[in-house]
């Protein structure tokens, strides 16, 4: 039986316990009933209004010492002005705008790691309260469940404010009392219960991230903006900056990209467990406006609804959106599993099949850039790969009358063309051979040198063979889909050399069905889905936007992640300290590979001239400009719906463009009057560029 001293100990700490306060709702009622003004007890507690605005809409909690101030304050106002002739609740009751604990967590997701995991469980910060506003909007699908994995009771991402709040996924709050970078790393990795669980059995899990708002980042000693001559983006804190010093100083490292606007800093890993925190800072322009259109601008639960919905979906951001649709790749299709050594029986690293391994693997000249060693030092003078998507304005010549009298031009855009493309995608996956005067076979990716310019097709169409639609001029080197359509038009090819790959394997296959599937579900949360007529998809397109900006965030930044993606595979040097002919950093990664970029933009544009030439077949209609994946085409009326092919069912013609909310269907890009686009192209400009009005640029475009 415990003694009298330890009992009276005991009540001591239940009474030195930190007091609870009335919900969020009942402070302001209690305030407003006293006639007080948020900026007069602002005053009164030595505090800013924005912090009592906080305090009453559940978005932050006050601590110490005005946490008992502020107590005794409601407690009085609530013995004189009590609710309904009751007392004032003095502590929140369970429910959709309290977190008072982690909930259960739910059956995995498919993805998420089916083995129990092998690491311990960390206490978790507590969670003040959640952000009202959240449990107002509607659920996002699959994006407002509670994390699959205990280690991470908190999602995958917090941003954090200057008065200490970190807001995360769900709207909850946790209080981070960090005032150092240092300190916030150790708070992040040891407290805060933030990450991710891998996306394959054989990865990695998600690094958290932590977004600091302009006046976190100033409280924990960084400069609000990085000032310099060079691109915003490659800023970087000096190594003599305070903050760069006490990071090293507390034996932690930061990667070659240094302090940025993007900064990882870790330490080696113990045993299984990753020690590693990534920053973000938004006045350092980490969220690039064109990705994440509005996002820098939220309020920072906002902005952790939409970093936090992109990371469920997709993946926790590591950088920008290329940087982030590079990782995926990694992710997806992890270079190393275990396995079995054979003469010793222990575990050892061994090579997944179907990924890129993890060396890097220099490109065959052809499908390299001018720069690139193996061009310099190998004096290449053959010609390069030139795989890109279209830039195509017809010749005005080609117009017939009735096409000029037509009222409208109507521009149509293909959803996430290069996603599209990459679905089921066979491309190289080892070094690339040599070979002379081989025999065409589109089974085997690579590249080919062969003559195409003997092929003639309709001039009012561009060429399938080049991006900007001429036909070519004599031998060049082709992608194995660009050969293999022009043997799908019926002509024979008679390769001169190659460089093909033996190993093969649908790499991108993972990446594109999860992208794939957070395009569709983020369009869907929009009011955009597959069961809506024609008419009705259009209409929705109209306003979807408008219907969730934050979602419309998501939407843009999925995107991004695609096209940029893509283009990280062939990363060009950067910095004016580059000379041609050194490696630089990009070359040194598995997934610097030139050859997958172009048979991802090669497909696309197959994939295009295709539908092209279709619908000149099934309506007799031919476009007036194409520019990656947005054709304009002559109308007789203002919508896309007036010169689609469509059965007498009603349905749509299959192998024409078909407007739907999926990859590689269409949505209507914008619509001008018919005299506006002849003039562009009488002055040598492109109509799908401008279709939408002003200087608008494509979404979906490389």
């Amino acid at each position: 039986m415990a003694s009298e001293e330890e009992l009276f100990a005991s009540v001591d700490a239940l009474l030195e316990a930190e007091p609870e306060l009335p919900l969020p709702a009942e402070r302001a009622r209690l305030r407003e009933a006293a006639g007080i003004t948020q900026a007069r007890l602002a005053k009164a507690l030595d505090t800013t209004p924005q912090s009592v605005k906080n305090w009453e809409n559940g978005r932050s909690e006050p601590r110490p010492p005005r946490l008992g101030a502020y107590q005794r304050l409601l407690n009085g106002w609530a013995a004189k002005y009590p609710a309904h002739g009751t007392a004032a609740p003095s502590a929140p009751s369970p429910g959709p705008a309290s977190v008072l604990a982690p909930a259960a967590a739910p059956t995995a997701e498919p993805g998420t790691p089916e083995e129990s995991p092998a690491v311990p469980v960390k206490p978790a910060a507590p969670v003040r309260s959640a952000h009202p506003a959240a449990s107002q909007r509607p659920a996002a699908r699959k994006a407002a469940a509670a994390p699959a994995d205990p280690r991470f009771p908190h999602g995958p991402l917090a941003v954090l404010d200057g008065d200490g709040s970190a807001y995360g996924v769900d709207g909850i709050v946790l209080d981070c009392p960090a005032t150092t970078v240092v300190e916030l790393v150790e708070w992040t990795l040891k407290e805060s219960g933030l990450g991710a669980p891998k996306l394959n059995r054989y990865g990695k899990d998600s690094d958290p991230l932590i977004v600091l708002t302009a006046a976190a980042a100033v409280k924990l000693g960084l400069p609000e903006r990085l000032e310099g001559h060079e691109q915003r983006r490659s800023l970087r804190l000096p190594e003599d900056h305070p903050v760069v010093k006490q990071v090293v100083k507390a034996k932690w490292q930061l990667t070659q990209r240094g302090f940025g606007p993007w900064a990882r800093i870790y330490r080696k890993a113990q045993g299984r467990e990753r020690q590693c925190v990534q920053l973000a800072i938004l006045s350092w322009d980490a969220l690039d406006a064109r990705s994440w259109p509005g996002v820098a601008e939220m309020e920072p639960a906002d902005i952790a609804r939409v970093l936090g919905i992109y990371a469920q979906r997709v993946i926790t951001p590591r950088g920008s959106t290329a940087v982030s649709g590079l990782e995926l790749m990694t992710a997806m299709r992890p270079p190393t599993k275990p396995e079995r050594d054979g003469q010793s029986g222990n575990w050892v690293s061994g090579h997944n099949p179907g990924s890129l391994g993890t060396e890097p693997v220099d490109p065959a000249p052809p499908e390299a850039t001018a720069e690139h060693p193996v061009v310099v030092q190998s004096g290449w003078s053959g010609g390069f790969l030139n795989e890109e998507a279209y830039q195509w304005v017809r010749d005005v010549d080609t117009l017939s009358d009735e096409e000029c009298l037509l009222p409208f031009a109507v521009g149509l855009d293909l959803n996430t063309a290069f996603l599209a493309a990459a679905a089921r995608l066979t491309v190289g996956l080892s070094a690339p051979d040599h070979f002379h005067a081989p025999t065409f076979n589109p089974k085997i990716p690579g590249s080919w040198l062969v003559d195409l310019s003997h092929i003639e097709l309709d001039p009012r169409l561009p060429s399938p063979f080049t991006p900007d639609g001429t036909r070519p001029t004599g031998p060049a080197w082709y992608q194995t889909h660009t050969v293999a359509y022009a043997q799908e038009l019926g002509y024979n090819v008679q390769p001169l050399e190659a460089y093909l790959r033996r190993e093969t394997g649908a790499y991108l296959d993972p990446w594109h069905d999860r992208l794939k599937t957070a395009y569709v579900d983020t369009l869907a949360d929009l009011g955009v889905t597959k069961d809506l007529t024609d008419a009705e998809f259009l209409a929705a397109m109209e306003q979807h936007k408008q219907v969730d900006p934050a979602m419309a965030a998501v939407l843009a930044a999925v995107k991004a992640t695609v096209k940029g993606g893509v283009g990280k595979l062939r990363e060009r040097p950067q910095g004016r300290a580059y000379r041609q002919g050194e490696r630089w950093p990009a070359l040194e990664r598995p997934t610097w590979r030139p050859d997958i970029r172009a048979a991802v933009i090669s497909k696309a544009r197959v994939n295009m001239h295709r539908k092209l030439n279709n619908m000149a077949k099934m309506t007799g209609l031919f476009p007036l400009a194409v520019l990656s994946d947005c054709v304009v085409y002559p109308s007789p009326g203002a919508s896309p719906l007036d010169f689609l092919p469509y059965a007498a069912s009603g349905k749509p013609q299959p192998g024409g463009f078909r407007l739907g909310p999926t990859p590689g269907l269409a949505k209507l890009e914008g619509v001008q009057e018919m005299l506006w686009a002849i003039d562009l192209m009488e002055k040598g400009l492109n109509p799908a560029r401008h279709i939408k009005g002003g200087d608008a640029v494509l979404d979906d475009g490389e």
